[in-house]
């Protein structure tokens, strides 16, 4: 199914019916990617005296209970609701499905810097100068796949790995760009351990100043290798989830 999409005075085709999806599934089992010291996601068949809801063993029909955390246990789209006081919700955030992005490529750097109760020497850094130098154009949104890029990162235990992030000047160059949906490959933008600063997050959201209640966040991606970095349609799909955060199925259409 090949679509013409008019962007900005310009007509683009892409091939519906080939998507490449970003997410991370959940699972519910020890094998799926988690963060944030939260459990394994659980799905158990409902039991009561009179029903099973487990077809194998003995049910009429499947129904199961299903017990997740969306920030630690797959692939997440999130909005300024996250970090703020007032109650923002991504069903009302995320009203626009479709945007013209772009996969950039990056290996963080070792920071050698000054030492602050948010950043440390060692830490591994994605900077403003990476960002600034891999962005071309002006695209609504922008995926990043941090370096190394092994397929282990589906299944990856990231608690207590103190994992790459976002330098609060990188994720204000990428907010000052008119940038409003950031895709990541890994738990958070911020550091693990921040003293609950959350640096980045506010600096990308502008909050608490003036936040920007239509752009998005979403964690916990991964990017296959045979994806060439360049321009994308994306598509970022969501539940209807009134929270702060949905689980989500970003997905990359290659223009032809």
């Amino acid at each position: 199914m090949i679509a013409s999409i008019e962007h900005k005075n310009q007509i683009y085709k892409v091939d519906l019916s080939n998507p490449i999806d970003i997410s991370v599934p959940l699972r519910g089992d020890q094998k799926g990617v988690n963060a944030w010291y939260v459990e394994p996601m659980k799905i158990e068949p409902v039991r009561t005296d009179q029903f099973l809801g487990s077809v194998a063993e003995g049910g009429d029909v499947n129904f199961r209970n299903i017990f997740f955390n969306p920030h630690g246990n797959g692939t997440h789209t999130e909005c300024v609701g996250h970090i703020a006081k007032e109650v923002y919700s991504i069903n009302d955030t995320l009203k626009t499905f479709f945007f013209f992005g772009q996969v950039i490529s990056v290996e963080p750097e070792v920071y050698v810097g000054e030492e602050t109760e948010w950043q440390k020497k060692g830490d591994r850094v994605l900077t403003k100068e990476q960002i600034q130098n891999a962005i071309k154009g002006n695209p609504e949104a922008i995926v990043i796949r941090t370096l190394p890029n092994p397929l282990e990162k589906i299944g990856h235990q990231y608690s207590n790995t103190n994992w790459p992030y976002l330098a609060e000047e990188a994720a204000q160059y990428i907010s000052d760009m008119g940038i409003k949906h950031l895709l990541i490959d890994l738990p958070s933008v911020d550091r693990e351990n921040d003293g609950g600063k959350m640096i980045s997050h506010r600096a990308f959201w502008n909050y608490p100043a003036n936040p920007r209640r239509d752009s998005t966040i979403t964690e916990l991606i991964f990017v296959p290798e045979s994806v060439v970095d360049g321009a994308f349609f994306i598509n970022i799909q969501i539940a209807s989830f009134e929270n702060d955060a949905s689980p989500s199925k970003p997905l990359l259409f290659e223009i032809i």
